[in-house]
């Protein structure tokens, strides 16, 4: 039987030095796993664009 799954995206956008927000980024992380989601990917665009986190449940 195959798994269905869900998914949420969600930007964290670059400090004004175009640098991650490690913090922002690891409460993020902390807040959507005690909801159940589960990280699948971080995506670095370019610099300065917002880093998008990529999540994902089983329903």
């Amino acid at each position: 039987m195959s798994k269905r799954w869900s998914y949420l995206t969600v930007e964290i956008k670059a400090s004004l030095m175009g640098n991650p927000k490690i913090e922002e980024i690891q409460a993020e992380l902390a807040r959507q796993g005690n909801l159940g989601w589960e990280l699948v990917n971080i995506l670095f665009h370019a610099p300065l664009a917002p880093a998008l986190l990529v999540f994902k449940k089983e329903n």
